[in-house]
């Protein structure tokens, strides 16, 4: 038996809804992947790729602008109960 693998970080995951039966799902494929079409859960040909958000940008490490803010001990708001 072959193994094969497959590096799914460098695959993106793609959102679907079947149209006839409402079913979402997300799925991990190629790029150069054709969409899907049939629905794995009714088996009509109504799938529809949905439109995602995409990734954000994540900072790493020390010194990003906006850190010195989330860090500092001064702009932290006081909550009073107003009557």
């Amino acid at each position: 038996m072959k193994k094969i693998w497959v590096n799914l970080n460098h695959m993106p995951t793609y959102s679907y809804k079947c149209e006839a039966c409402k079913y979402k799902f997300e799925h991990f494929q190629s790029i150069n992947s054709e969409p899907l079409k049939k629905c794995p859960k009714c088996g009509f040909l109504t799938l529809k790729r949905l439109i995602g958000a995409g990734s954000g940008i994540i900072f790493k490490g020390k010194d990003w602008p906006g850190q010195e803010i989330a860090r500092s001990k001064e702009n932290k708001f006081e909550v009073s109960e107003r009557l």
